[in-house]
């Protein structure tokens, strides 16, 4: 059920999630989602988010083309009603009993004949009014009256004159139905089909009171009428024409807005007097969790039940104004939230809840640091360079020395190895300093994916190593750039083949590319080694930090920004039958990327 609260929403622009107690249909098609940066602690509220609640936003629809069509058929219906009724009362007059009312008549039989056509041809335009060209239709309309009531005009001269007054209503109503040219057209006609008629009667045999004035004020009366509504009826056309152009523009805005809250990484309710969750926007709901789909007794989602605290601290805010800026967790394994409050309107009893996400701040905070730091250990890895060099190509001498003892030998070798470790850290540092920004293609994963295994099995001999590709679909488009992604991949795979198997057996990985339950393409790097503890999982993505006396610690940091970079997420999942898995999760081709 999809709704809108009319009393405040669609006044104040209040474009959000709508919250109800059965669970909405997602809609047709594939939206753009909002992406945001999960730490792994909160990914498989993330995805179960995703897969659950595919909140669309509800916005106002524009009016189109058809709805001035719908308001011209409108019209048109009652045209043809009143029309039908012209006929009736042709007919109740002269088969009915006051037929002395029209009494004399030129030829009773033409003037039942006519009155029961003009009759059936009503009937069938109003049966069929609402189907067809509306331009032929109100033409052929017009037609007709003007035909039957002009002869008879002529075939009932006593109700000639209430007969051309009824024909002033339908001329005018062509005029505002139709384009100016046919409307006055018409009136055209009938102004002629009346001087027709008044010449056809001075040319009876039986003499007639009518004077030339009567068809000459007709005239002038028609040409009137059929003038005033053409006025009518274009400006009412041109005001269809501007609803829609003006209905165009706010569905465009309403798509920028529906976008904006959409990706938006604030949390953000409307909550009613009664503690009630209206709306919600797909950021809170995340940050709900699972506590967002809790009701109340009424069905109706209570803030009370899915967040008491907030609930507390919305009632004081609201008694006393105070703000308790501490941040609060919401839910299990999600980030904690600092939230804000503000009326919907001055005096307003609707309040918005903006919830803001900590380990946002955090991240950003973190990223700045390291961004400063990295600028940092570039230049001062361009001065470790020289020195470094120059120690290991005093080390290649040694080496091709006779004199030197086996014994010391080791020492050199310790030497060297460590003097490529340190060329390693300074290479990552320099590749982090220089990182250009995502430049994002479309990219078909499946076939990707197996090009990656070729290339790295060519370059990389494997010896007792197996590394292959595995695959659910024929084709899984994505969208996020090329190199980047051959870069994570490359450091999934080496760490994966180096410290993902065994003691004393070949590793064996498996990169696997599978679409989600939400439909999300993913990347699963999967190996059968004895997988990382929990404490050491924690920590895998810190910069330097590595369990290894031969790593730098800076290849899985590097591959999860690099992700981070592309709106794609990185976690370490742990396998329940032992071994590790690092699962890229990316967005399709079609999802909008941030600007």
């Amino acid at each position: 059920m999809r709704y809108r609260d009319t009393r405040s929403a669609e006044r104040e622009g209040a474009v959000l999630s709508p919250i109800h107690a059965a669970r909405a249909k997602p809609p047709l098609g594939r939206p753009a989602r909002w992406r945001p940066d999960p730490t792994a602690g909160h990914t498989r509220h993330i995805a179960s988010a995703r897969k659950d609640r595919r909140l669309s936003i509800a916005s106002a629809r524009p009016p189109v083309a058809a709805d001035a069509d719908s308001a011209l058929r409108r019209e048109l219906y009652f045209f043809t009603l009143y029309r039908l009724f012209e006929a009736a009362l042709l007919v109740f007059f002269l088969f009915g009993p006051a037929t002395g009312l029209v009494e004399p008549l030129r030829n009773a039989l033409v003037a039942r004949s006519i009155a029961l056509s003009y009759l059936f041809i009503a009937a069938l335009l109003f049966a069929f009014g609402r189907r067809g060209d509306l331009r032929a239709q109100t033409l052929t309309g017009i037609g007709a009256d003007l035909f039957f009531g002009l002869l008879a005009m002529h075939a009932m001269p006593a109700a000639g004159t209430g007969i051309a007054l009824m024909l002033l209503f339908n001329v005018g109503a062509a005029a505002l139905l139709l384009p100016a040219r046919y409307g006055l057209g018409a009136a055209v006609v009938a102004v002629l089909g009346l001087f027709g008629e008044f010449v056809w009667s001075k040319l009876a045999i039986e003499s007639t009171d009518r004077t030339l004035a009567e068809p000459m004020m007709f005239a002038v009366g028609y040409m009137a009428i059929a003038t005033l509504t053409s006025i009518l009826g274009r400006q009412m056309r041109e005001s269809y024409d501007l609803a829609e152009r003006r209905g165009a523009e706010a569905a465009h805005l309403g798509e920028i807005n529906e976008l904006i809250i959409r990706r938006l990484r604030t949390g953000v309710l409307l909550v009613d007097r009664g503690d009630r969750i209206r709306l919600a926007n797909e950021a809170a709901m995340l940050l709900l969790g699972d506590a967002g789909e809790s009701t109340d007794l009424h069905g109706q989602r209570s803030l009370a039940v899915a967040a008491p605290e907030l609930s507390r601290r919305l009632e004081r805010w609201r008694q006393d104004g105070s703000h308790n800026d501490s941040p609060l967790q919401l839910a299990p394994d999600l980030p904690e939230v600092v939230p804000r409050f503000t009326r919907l309107l001055a005096g307003s009893e609707q309040v918005l809840v903006f919830l803001d996400d900590t380990s946002l701040l955090s991240r950003h905070a973190e990223s700045m640091t390291l961004a400063t730091l990295g600028r940092f250990s570039a230049s001062l890895a361009h001065e470790i360079r020289n020195p470094l060099a120059a120690i290991n190509y005093a080390v290649q001498l040694l080496e091709e020395s006779d004199d030197i003892p086996t014994a010391e030998r080791r020492l050199l070798e310790i030497i060297r190895q460590q003097g490529i470790r340190m060329n390693g850290i300074v290479e990552n540092v320099l590749g982090m300093a220089r990182r250009e920004p995502a430049k994002p293609e479309h990219v078909e994963l499946v076939g990707f994916g197996r090009q990656f295994v070729e290339e790295y099995l060519a370059s990389h001999p494997l010896d007792l190593d197996t590394l292959r590709t595995t695959s659910q679909v024929a084709r899984l488009p994505v969208l996020i750039d090329p190199r980047h992604l051959h870069q994570v991949l490359t450091v999934l795979v080496h760490n994966a083949l180096t410290y993902g198997r065994m003691p004393g057996e070949p590793a064996r990985v498996t990169v696997n590319i599978y679409p989600d339950d939400t439909g999300l393409p993913c990347i699963d790097v999967l190996d059968r080694g004895p997988g990382i503890p929990e404490s050491v999982a924690s920590r895998l993505f810190r910069p330097f930090f590595t369990t290894s006396s031969h790593g730098t610690g800076l290849g899985l940091y590097i591959a999860r920004e690099l992700c981070r970079a592309n709106q794609t997420t990185l976690d370490y999942v742990a396998m329940p039958g032992g071994g590790g898995c690092f699962r890229v999760r990316l967005i399709g081709s079609h999802t909008l990327l941030t600007a």
